[in-house]
């Protein structure tokens, strides 16, 4: 996820070769990159003002550009060192004999894309997706009779992570199964293989961590652009 985050526009190699010599060399004016890579200012404008739009660049009249982005060493570390327990949201949990049509009521009714299926002693027995709901519901009548327990995602086969585990972790979960989210789960302790729904980490979560990094990193440089003054 972080990496994916990071490349949502793919840079050229020109583009990095600007970005390598501001971080060198900045700040530094138009001409003198042009200089350094034996270009003219003009050919180079079109990507000073990607660079700048997107965010890796900032633009200072009579001063020049300084570099303004984070790096992906500075994104990983903190996605490595920041905890789920920390950025779980709390899970839409339903018994797995629940219907399908009152899960659909609860799924629309809570704004998630899932729900999770619990027994009797509220272990973790499946998943279910608003594509699972979507997919049951099409040509089907009887959704008040039909248990969630039919069209969902069972144990072994659910992907999970637990409280202790890194935010990268759970982006990579995410990443390498091509799923949205995950269950964030405790293991039950009245049996072995047997786990507790404790809260859940979705795509917008990572994305959320994503832009309070961002915003941690633009505080800080404030900071020493001030005392700097």
């Amino acid at each position: 996820m972080v990496r994916r985050v990071v490349e949502v526009i793919k840079l050229t190699k020109r583009q990095e070769e600007i970005l390598q010599i501001v971080k060198e060399f900045g700040p530094i004016t138009g001409k003198q990159i042009a200089d350094k890579l034996s270009l003219t200012r003009a050919t180079l404008r079109p990507d000073l003002a990607i660079l700048t739009m997107v965010g890796n660049l900032e633009a200072r009249p009579r001063v020049g550009y300084s570099y303004k982005g984070i790096e992906i060493d500075q994104l990983t570390d903190w996605f490595a060192t920041h905890l789920v327990s920390a950025y779980k949201a709390h899970p839409i949990v339903l018994n797995k004999s629940t219907s399908v049509y009152d899960a659909i009521v609860q799924i629309f009714l809570h704004d998630v894309g899932t729900i999770y299926a619990v027994d009797g002693d509220g272990h973790l027995e499946g998943v279910i997706s608003r594509k699972d709901l979507l997919r049951a519901s099409i040509g089907n009548q009887s959704l008040h009779g039909l248990p969630v327990s039919v069209i969902m995602t069972r144990m072994p086969n659910i992907i999970m992570v637990q409280p202790e585990e890194t935010l990268l972790d759970a982006a990579k979960k995410m990443i390498d199964h091509h799923i949205d989210s995950l269950p964030v789960v405790q293991a039950s302790q009245l049996k072995e293989e047997t786990y507790k729904v404790v809260g859940r980490i979705t795509k917008t979560t990572i994305s959320k961590a994503f832009i309070e990094i961002g915003q941690h990193h633009s505080t800080i440089k404030g900071s020493e652009s001030h005392i700097g003054r």
